[in-house]
């Protein structure tokens, strides 16, 4: 899975966000943050790059990344999870962070090796296995440039909302003999 996919919709087919993940063996868990802009319309690409074991491929990737369109960078890695670090201080574009539960620590090292960037390599951090989080936060970072990317985030929340109302509505009512 080294070719890029690209999610494209009406207003253009260059992809907006790059998602980045270490392994191929963690796209179930990545793949939700695909799925996530997919829902809200959002261009993207993912590819799998690793900082150990494809270093030049993915500075390559990441260094061209802005020049391409490229607006926003999703890096998503397991145990040492050096790939978001890798990505922040090769580019200027936002990058967000997604640990992934991986090896005998369940995503702790994860978390806190791509929280714990210097000063100067920010690195937004979602929770670990977060993809669907870092989905969204990718869609609101563009939406403030795309206003049909804003307007389907609004309607995404009008939805939870409602949902959210009926259950507390249904928990309101009282049991049924």
């Amino acid at each position: 899975m080294n070719e890029t996919q690209i999610v494209t919709n009406e207003r253009t087919s260059a992809p907006l966000v790059g998602i980045l993940t270490g392994s191929p063996s963690d796209l179930a868990v990545v793949e939700k943050a695909r799925t996530t802009l997919e829902e809200l319309g959002v261009p993207c690409e993912l590819r799998v790059l690793s900082a150990h074991r494809t270093p030049d491929l993915t500075l390559e990737y990441v260094r061209s990344a802005e020049e391409r369109g490229l607006e926003v960078l999703i890096a998503c890695a397991g145990m040492a999870a050096h790939l978001a670090g890798v990505v922040a201080s090769n580019s200027q574009l936002p990058v967000i962070g997604v640990p992934l539960a991986a090896g005998p620590l369940s995503g702790l090292d994860a978390l806190l090796s791509t929280v714990q960037m210097p000063s100067g390599v920010p690195v937004a951090t979602v929770a670990v296995d977060g993809a669907r989080n870092a989905g969204f936060l990718a869609a609101r970072i563009v939406a403030r440039k795309y206003p049909d990317v804003r307007e389907r985030l609004q309607a995404a929340a009008a939805v939870e909302i409602k949902r959210y109302e009926d259950i507390a509505t249904d928990n309101q009512k009282p049991p049924t003999s």
